[in-house]
């Protein structure tokens, strides 16, 4: 090819549901979460990493070039268990590896929700507002702050969202209802129960204890 244009060499792997679906695989497959990554998103492999990808590949066209028996399907499943395992160690490393750009996206997701909440605008913040915002795929941002910081995007929100509460409470005075209102919530009830649950103390107690 010329011009612009770039050739691409590698592998596609298809498969029907039914190869998989008397298997432990067929129930676990939707726990890798790499197939809901948008294409920005792809993984970068390294040599060693590429090597092992293209051996696992090989060795399930090579199985399928045997003639079949009654194990070949068994031995398929589990070369492709296999794969998606690999898959899902390396974008682990990825995570960790390219932790410079991704730490960047935790401070962009950070400013976004405190401009969120000063703003007051739409409620309380959902996943898929802050992935959208920062241009990657829901899935994506939470298997990547579950491995850098142990906790979901959801987790993330809740706990800026009850800091905002704190700091609302002890240093405004906002009635209990207002602050639930500013933060989105519909509810004062539901902001109470979720107040309660992260600091162990009720929103009349905890402002108390400034006085």
């Amino acid at each position: 090819m010329t011009g612009d244009e770039t050739s691409y060499e590698g592998y596609s792997l298809y498969f029907h549901a039914d190869l998989i679906r008397n298997y432990q695989l067929g129930k676990n497959i939707h726990q890798y979460g790499f197939f809901a990554y948008a294409i920005n998103e792809a993984l970068f492999l390294s040599e060693k990493e590429k090597a092992v990808i293209l051996k696992l590949l090989e060795s399930i066209a090579t199985e399928l070039d045997n003639h079949s028996d009654a194990f070949s399907q068994d031995v398929l499943v589990s070369q492709i268990e296999l794969l998606l395992n690999h898959s899902n160690r390396f974008y682990n490393r990825q995570f960790h590896t390219r932790k410079a750009v991704h730490d960047d996206l935790i401070v962009q997701m950070e400013s976004y929700l405190e401009d969120r909440f000063i703003n007051q605008a739409g409620g309380i913040p959902t996943v898929l507002e802050v992935a959208d915002h920062l241009h990657v795929s829901s899935r994506y941002l939470t298997d990547m702050l579950r491995s850098l910081t142990g906790k979901s995007t959801q987790q993330h929100i809740h706990d800026r969202l009850m800091e905002k509460a704190k700091m609302l409470i002890s240093t405004t005075h906002l009635s209990i209802a207002e602050v639930a209102y500013q933060l989105g919530f519909e509810h004062p009830q539901s902001f109470n129960k979720s107040f309660k649950r992260f600091t162990d103390l009720s929103p009349s107690v905890f402002r108390n204890s400034f006085n």
